[in-house]
């Protein structure tokens, strides 16, 4: 199936592979409901998706023949949330795929049984939704997306890249769980590089459209855009506005930076959801949640765009460059 059909397969805000007529004789169909906080038309992520039921597939796990998969997309809405975590929780199936910290803690509060496998979170400890990392116990395991001193790491990108910024902008959801102990790890940079910060909570287009207009007035200023349902939903927009201020901005999504924005630092979400049909795997053949370790990641993925940078009059060290993964010219 060529990659461009089989995204079409699993468009839609509430897609449903149905169950297989065909289905061999006494094989059971297994059910999976998936929760993601993102829109059902985000090219990315139906991405991401398909890497997801490209690793089922990889492991036999075949549409029309041994899986349903209901989809849920909640674009970044809390009622739609707890509304389409209700109706997977309710339907009975034999595992949930989530992405997304607050999405997950709502299936957290909702289920204690159906098993969880989860990616993009990046503080299940902390956030209480686990037990630890090494032995999660209970319903859930999964992908951990970033580690928490990424947010230093950010800060430092963004002094080599573009050293005259002494004021930065942090862009960051404050609906989302995990966002707290990003915004520790940069306040904690901060002081290290001169920087002076200001935190910007966006709920809507709207408030990003304000933080930054606001912040743009004054000169020598930056952004971080923490990784959230919000900003990438938002993404073409705030690298729109980050030209027209010319803000060098940093993102964790290597898409925004492929899009237009200034550079990226983040892990390959394709091949993380790619890894978690592993789990889903082993699950569905007897494996309990709870004795699953949580994977941290492995890499990250930088990438510049070098177009970008000319428009904000900033020359790149060459030994920088050398270090991205990806460099777009």
């Amino acid at each position: 199936m060529r990659r461009r059909d089989f995204i079409k397969v699993i468009a839609g805000s509430a897609t449903t592979w149905p169950l297989a007529a065909r289905a061999q004789q006494g094989e059971r169909v297994r059910r999976i409901g998936v929760l993601v906080p993102f829109a059902d038309d985000d090219p990315e992520t139906k991405t991401w998706l398909a890497a997801f039921q490209q690793g089922l597939q990889a492991l036999g796990w075949q549409q029309n023949r041994n899986i349903r998969i209901d989809y849920r997309w909640t674009a970044g809405d809390p009622a739609r949330r707890t509304t389409y975590a209700t109706e997977l929780v309710g339907m009975g199936a034999d595992l949930l795929f989530v992405a997304g910290s607050g999405e997950l803690a709502e299936l957290h509060r909702q289920t204690a049984t159906t098993p969880i496998v989860f990616v993009q979170v990046s503080d299940p400890v902390n956030t209480g939704i686990i037990r630890n990392l090494a032995h999660p116990g209970g319903n859930i395991t999964g992908y951990v997306n970033f580690e928490h001193s990424v947010g230093g790491k950010w800060l430092s990108l963004l002094r080599v890249t573009a050293p005259d910024v002494s004021r930065v902008l942090v862009i960051f959801d404050p609906q989302n769980p995990a966002m707290t102990p990003f915004l520790e790890a940069v306040k904690s940079a901060a002081p290290l590089y001169g920087i002076q910060l200001t935190l910007a909570e966006v709920r809507s287009a709207n408030d990003i459209g304000r933080a930054i207009e606001a912040f743009a007035q004054q000169p020598a200023g930056g952004m971080i855009v923490l990784p959230n349902a919000v900003t990438l939903l938002h993404r073409d927009l705030i690298i729109a506005l980050a030209a027209r201020y010319k803000l060098p901005a940093i993102y964790s999504y290597p898409v925004i930076a492929r899009n237009g924005g200034f550079i990226s630092y983040g892990v390959d979400l394709g091949d993380q959801y790619r890894q978690a049909a592993s789990y889903v795997d082993l699950i569905l053949k007897g494996a309990k949640p709870g004795d699953l370790p949580v994977q941290l990641p492995t890499k990250y993925v930088l990438v510049v765009n070098l177009k970008t940078a000319k428009a904000l009059s900033l020359t790149i060290p060459e030994a920088f460059l050398q270090t991205a993964d990806e460099v777009i010219e």
